[in-house]
């Protein structure tokens, strides 16, 4: 009994290869478990493609009845109860039995009925033990066709009427066998039963059903060498009733699109549940991008507000300088010419004229800048994390990592170890003692080359011979007169124009020093805040980014399934018209 073509056989396996494909998708889109199992239950619908489920009183002749269908005795047969469980028959190459959950039993057999068709055989209704009235109600919601199988010879008992009615309520097309007529006597007796078998169905489902009385035990010896007695067993027109039902067109068709009305709802609800994450994403790698720009932004505002700051700092040591100059050419003229000679008075008045508070000065702006940096730092911290806090606790579930490290920590005294030390290391580089020292015995020394030439020309002893008398006056004077000459016009001069020169040369090379050595832990430590910031912030851009990622892979997924489906839906169509 061949019930599908082929090419109603191959739609059969394309669309159920679809609908895996499609739980395989929804596994990986971490679909809610009811929709999981929605469509399991579609493809077991098509797995059993059509099902028939036996029903009746245990006696009643079931296993008798499926054997004759199958044309083999393959389940036992008994006047006690032989089926304790379900039984599901289906087609394999050799015959072998596998123990399934919930009690069943599930049965191969190589039979060409069974390529097309999946029997269970249930208990009786009228079993003692529930479980099985409840596994029996498990399978009949399932069926294609109920098959109720009634004996001649008691028919419609109390237990077969209450099932009846919980069919009539699954609204299930419900086919009635009257078996074991072989034992009736005459036709009358059987048309008897047959009549009070219709009036009672009517009168429970509202409708008079498909009824066969037939003789399984005939049929079976028909198939397995007694053929004549085939047409006593009124087996077939049974079988073409059968065959005739499960090939209507309009129960094919529903066969086939149900399946692919449930993917169609999954595949159309899914797709918007993809369009909606999407445009979540869309906001969420909007604002990473933001932050990336504010974080540029935030480097390029440090570098400009730092220059700021450096020129502050090179202010100090422009003033410094400027003084210097001021002090030598105070200092470094003819009219204190004695005062040149006094190394501690030089000294002193270049510490207090022209280095001042420098130093201090500088170290003030360091720690300034410090604090400005520790502040600024933070601001951007928390604007960052502030920013995506709300994201944070939509996904924090599938965020790998902690986001933001629970708070801003940023250690002053670790800025003040590392920037502030090279700043002072800088400075301190310039000794304002051994410069004034060195200013002082420069000042010093020229006064006393002058003096030397002049009185290596006349010697020491005719020098103090003539200051001691009074008519050495003269001469004193003209040697007098010849040094300050000397002084005021090349020694002096010189000396303050190398004064000068050695200060701006001293100056600027600190200045280049301070300012190098600055930028650069400056521009270490921007790089590790904004390297702090992005590492505190990645388990979000990185769940972002894998889900934009992953939506993309699905987005294309589920439009590819979408075009298959109405493939496979047009196809049913046209196979079943």
């Amino acid at each position: 009994m061949q019930i599908l073509n082929p090419e109603q056989q191959q739609l059969l396996i394309d669309e159920r290869s679809f609908l895996n494909n499609l739980r395989v998708r929804l596994v990986s889109f971490d679909a809610s478990e009811e929709d999981q199992e929605t469509l399991a239950k579609s493809i077991q619908q098509l797995d059993d493609l059509f099902l028939l489920v036996i029903v009746g009183e245990f006696n009643a002749g079931k296993s008798a009845f499926i054997n004759a269908l199958l044309g083999q005795q393959i389940l036992k047969e008994g006047v006690t109860p032989t089926t304790t469980q379900i039984n599901v028959i289906r087609h394999g190459d050799a015959h072998y039995r596998e123990l399934m959950p919930a009690n069943q039993l599930l049965l191969h057999y190589p039979s060409d009925l069974l390529r097309e068709i999946s029997i269970v055989d249930t208990p009786g209704t009228n079993a003692v033990i529930r479980e099985h009235e409840i596994i029996t109600e498990k399978f009949v919601p399932r069926s294609d066709l109920v098959i109720f199988l009634t004996s001649v010879d008691r028919p419609f008992t109390e237990s077969e009427r209450k099932f009846l009615e919980k069919i009539r309520d699954w609204g299930k097309k419900i086919v009635i066998v009257i078996n074991k007529i072989d034992i009736v006597q005459n036709e009358d007796d059987l048309q008897q039963v047959v009549e009070f078998v219709r009036e009672n169905s009517r009168e429970l489902i509202g409708s008079a059903p498909e009824i066969f009385p037939v003789s399984s035990r005939l049929a079976l010896r028909a198939k397995n060498g007694e053929p004549h007695l085939w047409q006593a067993s009124r087996f077939e027109p049974l079988e073409q009733y059968i065959q005739d039902t499960l090939d209507e067109s309009s129960r094919l068709r529903l066969k086939f699109m149900n399946p692919l009305g449930v993917a169609r709802n999954l595949v159309t609800r899914y797709q918007g549940i993809i369009n909606a994450r999407a445009e979540v994403l869309k906001d969420d790698l909007e604002m990473i991008n933001n932050v990336e720009r504010q974080l540029d932004l935030y480097q390029e505002d440090m570098t400009r507000d730092f220059d700021y700051r450096m020129a502050d700092i090179e202010n100090i040591l422009y003033e410094m300088e400027q003084r210097g100059d001021a002090f030598f050419d105070e200092t470094f003229r003819l009219a204190r010419v004695f005062d040149l000679l006094n190394k501690d008075r030089i000294q002193k008045s270049f510490a207090q004229e022209v280095v001042q508070d420098t130093a201090q000065r500088i170290e003030a702006k360091v720690n300034e800048l410090i604090d400005w940096l520790v502040e600024q730092d933070l601001r951007q911290w928390k604007a960052v994390t502030d920013h995506l806090s709300e994201r944070r606790k939509e996904y924090q579930a599938h965020l790998i990592g902690d986001l933001g490290g629970g708070s801003f920590k940023y250690d002053r005294e670790r800025l003040l170890e590392s920037l502030g030390r090279r700043a002072y290391r800088v400075v301190d580089t310039y000794n304002k003692d051994l410069e004034a020292q060195k200013i002082a015995e420069d000042a010093n020394n020229a006064v006393a080359a002058s003096l030397a030439v002049e009185i290596g020309a006349v010697g020491l002893g005719t020098l103090i011979t003539a200051l001691a008398s009074t008519a050495a006056a003269d001469v004193t004077g003209i040697l007098l007169a010849g040094s300050v000459a000397a002084l005021g016009l090349v020694i002096i001069p010189a000396r303050r124009r190398k004064g000068k020169q050695e200060l701006s040369e001293k100056i600027s090379q600190m200045r280049t020093q301070l300012e190098q050595s600055l930028r650069a832990q400056f521009k270490h430590e921007i790089e590790r805040s904004v390297r702090n910031i992005n590492d505190a912030i990645s388990p979000y851009t990185r769940f972002v980014r894998s889900e934009r990622d992953k939506i993309q892979e699905s987005k294309v997924e589920f439009d590819q399934l979408e075009t298959e489906l109405s493939q496979l839906a047009h196809r049913a169509e046209l196979l079943t018209q």
